[in-house]
């Protein structure tokens, strides 16, 4: 077995120990009424897309994700500034940071301690258990939000015993028959459904694409055929299922928690990988954390 493969296996375990901690850091990650802004790279931004959404639904305050290399902080009005990185040293993640105005309450969630990123912020959180050693992210991205969800008040549990379903199951197709792999979702699901596509393409080198649900029929449908399989987490809006269908590409949804769903596109990503004969642990032109000059 992988070490990707372990990693991606022990996330419930993983999920479970990050709720014990919520009540603890309820304030400093989550912040109620506070206006916040969530930042990353690459999964990072990802998983704040999710959490930035989730916060605003259950109207916990006014969230924004942002891509830290296009964060441009400075002059924003901001609370609290939340950076979520792996290694604590993302060059794009630090210097964001620093741009941030004085006075803003500065949080860094990574699973490495004494790194940069902590010189720079207010507060800290280090989720070293969840920490990895495979340069594709797994463990750690979906341990931040199921942190996260446990401080908004959800229940962790539920999706802990929904993921140990999925990784205990046989997948529910093959995805190696496929040219196209496309993710959809709204909400708090768009953030997975980026991850998602993002997780097959460094693991498997697939053409895959992920897209707000509603926009799929604004342009990228037109490539769907039998060849392309669509995976949609949560809700899928009303025909869209019908219309994605009629094209002869093979749809995907299910009534899965979405943390859960996020683990099948893992092991989608896995297989692909094995089928292509690549080392999931290392794949090409990555490394784990982006350190600029």
């Amino acid at each position: 077995m992988s070490e990707t493969e372990h990693e991606i296996e022990s996330q419930p375990a993983s999920w479970r120990r990050a709720a014990t901690l919520a009540p603890g850091l309820r304030q400093t990650l989550t912040a109620p009424g506070e206006r916040i802004a969530y930042i990353g790279c690459g999964t990072s931004w990802f998983i704040a897309q999710a959490i930035a959404a989730e916060r605003e639904q259950l109207g916990i305050g006014e969230s924004d994700a942002l891509c830290a290399s296009e964060a441009r902080l400075h002059g924003r009005s901001y609370d609290r500034v939340v950076a979520l990185s792996r290694s604590g040293t993302t060059t794009e993640v630090l210097r964001a940071l620093a741009e941030t105005p004085s006075g803003t309450q500065t949080v860094a969630v990574t699973a490495v301690a004494g790194m940069p990123i902590e010189e720079i912020v207010s507060e800290t959180i280090v989720l070293d258990f969840a920490d990895e050693s495979s340069v594709v992210q797994t463990r750690f991205a979906t341990t931040t939000l199921a942190l996260a969800r446990a401080c908004f008040g959800l229940d962790v549990e539920s999706s802990a015993l929904a993921a140990e379903l999925v990784l205990a199951d046989e997948l529910p197709l093959d995805p190696t028959p496929f040219a196209r792999i496309i993710f959809l979702g709204a909400g708090g699901c768009l953030g997975l459904a980026n991850e998602a596509a993002l997780k097959v393409r460094e693991a498997s080198q697939s053409w895959c694409e992920a897209y707000p649900s509603m926009e799929y029929r604004h342009g990228p449908i037109a490539v769907a055929d039998t060849e392309t399989l669509v995976m949609l987490f949560g809700t899928a809006p009303d025909g869209l299922l019908d219309e994605i269908a009629a094209t002869g590409a093979t749809v995907l949804a299910s009534d899965l928690d979405p943390l859960a769903q996020l683990v099948q596109a893992q092991r989608f990503a896995v297989t692909l990988a094995h089928a292509r004969g690549l080392d999931v642990d290392h794949p090409r032109n990555l490394t784990r954390s982006i350190v600029l000059p």
